[in-house]
């Protein structure tokens, strides 16, 4: 028995030093043996906003295969750690929590809604985790806080964009439909906030749950509001499609506009024919092929949207791309620092500048952790059931 055992332990230590002079010995050795580089994601994959939170996760899975099979980042394997909060915010600080104590990653992208970011961000900030996320709500960034970025152009900058059009047209008299979800009540404040500076009235302001089935009651109210002149709908996910339908169905003939939450063929798909004629401000992605031959995004949207129909056989959006961006300024940030030591990922990624990414070019700052500017909109309407880009 003893002779036994003594053989086997010999041909187990045999085997096992042949396994580590063979990865020792391989080109690429070092990457195997390296401890990965984790990177926590809490998206919504599933729920209202799915169609936001679904092209992200994919582009995360994607560019993180292909990164490792390229060598991966520093010689270390990337590795995804996700989980799904459902579009339920009251879920990503609990996952946000599991990824940070018992996962042990090494940074975290996610939050596809502004409600599951602001969730995320006192776990994140007490942990000391490096943390991008992926949603637009201005107060994600502002007050700036350590730990936290941002990579999608804000609800301010949206009412803002949207505004510069209705003033050139002389719409001054407007109603307000918005989500009660994180993303809409913060797009509604902002909007609200934004409006005096162009000249701009709401004279109606209604608020939808996002998911509602039905907004005609609200629509009614603001269709009857004295001297209106346009809408604004503030939300993201299925929402603002049942907002456009019904737009169509009360036969309401006032210019429409949807915030840059809708940015995705699938808005369009749930809204049908009632979505031709709508505006919005949107990331360049979405008319890549539109863009001028001299636009300094043209090269990254082009690439990325051939890169993701390939392997998916599906359009792009806006928040596939914000996935991408993420990951990006998140790789260049490891790059930079050497190696995964938050603090000095976190300093990096405050570094970025001259980055030109799908939704603009970032040049963030210890004052300003998204770095985008109102650049970052271009305006487009829905003609004939495909995004067109207003020049």
């Amino acid at each position: 028995m003893k002779k036994s055992i003594s053989s086997g332990l010999n041909t187990f230590a045999c085997a096992t030093i042949a396994v580590v002079c063979a990865v020792l010995a391989g080109p690429h050795g070092a990457a195997v043996a390296a401890e990965p580089i984790r990177i926590g994601s809490v998206v919504s994959a599933t729920g209202p906003a799915a169609y936001l939170g679904d092209p992200e996760l994919k582009t995360l899975q994607l560019y993180i295969e292909r990164l490792n099979a390229e060598g991966g980042v520093l010689g270390r394997r990337l590795e995804l750690v996700h989980y799904d909060d459902g579009s339920e915010a009251n879920k990503a600080g609990s996952f946000a929590k599991r990824l940070i104590e018992s996962d042990k990653v090494d940074l975290i992208i996610g939050g596809t809604t502004t409600g599951s970011s602001l969730a995320m961000i006192p776990l994140v900030e007490q942990a000391g985790m490096p943390f991008i996320s992926m949603a637009a709500g201005v107060s994600i960034v502002e007050p700036v806080k350590k730990w936290v970025f941002k990579v999608a152009p804000t609800d301010r900058m949206a009412a803002e964009k949207v505004f510069t059009d209705m003033k050139r047209l002389g719409l001054l008299r407007i109603g307000l439909l918005s989500e009660t979800s994180g993303f809409g009540q913060s797009g509604s404040t902002e909007t609200q906030a934004v409006a005096p500076r162009f000249g701009i009235t709401i004279v109606a302001n209604e608020t939808y749950a996002p998911r509602d089935t039905d907004v005609t009651a609200q629509l009614t109210k603001i269709k009857s509001a004295p001297g209106i002149q346009a809408v604004f709908v503030f939300g993201a996910g299925q929402g603002p499609a049942v907002a456009t339908r019904n737009y169509q169905q009360l036969a309401i003939a006032l210019p429409l506009y949807q915030s840059h939450g809708v940015a995705s063929a699938e808005y369009i798909k749930l809204s049908g024919a009632a979505a031709d004629g709508v505006k919005l401000p949107a990331a360049a992605l979405v008319v890549a092929g539109q863009l001028a031959a001299d636009d300094p995004q043209k090269a990254v949207v082009t690439a990325y949207e051939k890169t993701y129909r390939e392997r998916y056989k599906a359009s792009v959006s806006s928040f596939g791309g914000h996935g991408y961006d993420a990951l990006m300024i998140a790789v260049a940030a490891l790059k930079k620092a050497g190696g995964s030591d938050k603090n000095k990922v976190r300093d990096a990624i405050e570094e970025t500048t001259g980055y030109i990414g799908t939704a603009g070019r970032v040049d963030m700052t210890p004052a300003d952790h998204m770095g985008l500017n109102l650049t970052a909109f271009r305006l487009l309407d829905v003609k004939n059931g495909q995004w067109r880009l207003l020049r």
